[in-house]
């Protein structure tokens, strides 16, 4: 049974896919591609469709993550029920969650940061145009998901 991460920022064209791909790449490059399923979604219908921003696009590739094909989607209420975890990037994110999925019965909502030393919001490249502190808050945060549901040594990117 693969365990099912849904990452959820405002439009899904930087953060959220920052850290699908960046997630997808710890867990191959720690060989556990086969136990996980990982996606990303908003909660905004403002880029329905749209590809990944081509500054986190670059961000990605800099790094040999790439991301084609990915194209900006919302999340439902279905997407609550199937997925296991749903790890939004900011607070608004969250507040926005909590009222699409309403009262999370089964404590399936988190903050990427909460999995770091220090809880907050991962850096919103759309307003500072700094994909860089926003690659090392996701980076960061997915480390710390993955060490919390597979406590191992995560390699380093």
């Amino acid at each position: 049974m693969k365990t099912k991460i849904l990452f959820i920022c405002h439009g899904n064209i930087c953060r959220s896919p920052m850290a699908e791909f960046v997630m997808k790449h710890l867990v191959d490059e720690a060989g556990l591609s086969d136990a996980f399923e990982i996606a990303s979604a908003a909660v905004s219908t403002e880029e329905i469709g749209n590809p990944v921003y081509p500054p986190a696009r670059q961000k990605l590739a800099e790094h040999g993550i790439g991301c084609e094909g990915k194209r900006a989607r919302v999340m439902t209420r279905d997407d609550y029920r199937y997925y296991d975890y749903i790890v939004a990037m900011d607070r608004d994110n969250l507040r926005r969650l909590q009222w699409l999925c309403g009262h999370d019965q089964d404590q399936k909502i988190s903050l990427l940061m909460d999995y770091t030393s220090r809880p907050g919001d991962v850096a919103d490249p759309w307003y500072t145009r700094d994909f860089e502190a926003t690659w090392k808050d996701v980076l960061e945060g997915c480390r710390g998901l993955l060490e919390k549901l597979v406590p191992m040594n995560i390699k380093m990117l």
